[in-house]
């Protein structure tokens, strides 16, 4: 299944309510659940960002298990980049062309808030881990709509700060999975937090 096609699946099961509701969010999603701590269990996350039940992994042929190979496949993508070149995000465009990092943002959320407690140094702002989050929180809203970090300060300068934001997205993604992957996990303090 190739990404147009996924993004017109995501759309079709609105009314289930996936995680991911577009490409982009997808996208996102995969990337904190790549650089983030390890979710040992992949139906654990794949089933609620595609909202497929656990009985969809083991039926090939159907457009579900199309959908979570295409899953697996983005992964396996994104893993590479962040060793090699460097996470290449798929944002969409805004109707003036402009990257709107929004969607891809709210999808690398959702993965954190699924597995928040493994997050929590990164979502403590007293840790300079909550640094790397920023410039993906920034485009984020909370439940009512509000800006996550909230209303952001008047003026151009902000404003020009704001359009350019997401050129910052992979290189903290790749200092997020140093972070995860390479100093955590040789810690042993952190044993405990890695389920």
């Amino acid at each position: 299944m190739g990404d147009q096609e996924l993004e017109r699946w995501l759309y079709a099961r609105r009314s289930r309510q996936p995680l991911a509701k577009t490409f982009s969010m997808l996208d996102g999603f995969v990337a904190a659940v790549v650089a983030g701590p390890s979710m040992d269990d992949p139906t654990a996350w794949i089933g609620p960002l595609l909202a497929v039940e656990p009985s969809a992994f083991d039926t090939g042929g159907t457009p579900e298990f199309a959908a979570i190979k295409a899953v697996a496949d983005r992964f396996n993508a994104i893993g590479a980049d962040l060793q090699g070149a460097g996470l290449k995000p798929h944002h969409r465009r805004k109707a003036n062309g402009d990257i709107d990092a929004t969607d891809w943002c709210e999808g690398f959320m959702a993965a954190v808030n699924l597995h928040r407690a493994a997050w929590s140094d990164a979502l403590n702002p007293d840790n300079q881990l909550n640094g790397l989050m920023l410039p993906i929180m920034l485009h984020c809203k909370d439940s009512l709509g509000r800006p996550l970090l909230g209303p952001p300060r008047p003026g151009q300068a902000t404003q020009i700060f704001l359009k350019q934001a997401y050129a910052d997205i992979p290189m903290c993604v790749a200092a997020i999975r140093e972070h995860y992957h390479v100093i955590w996990y040789d810690d042993p303090r952190h044993a405990s937090r890695r389920r």
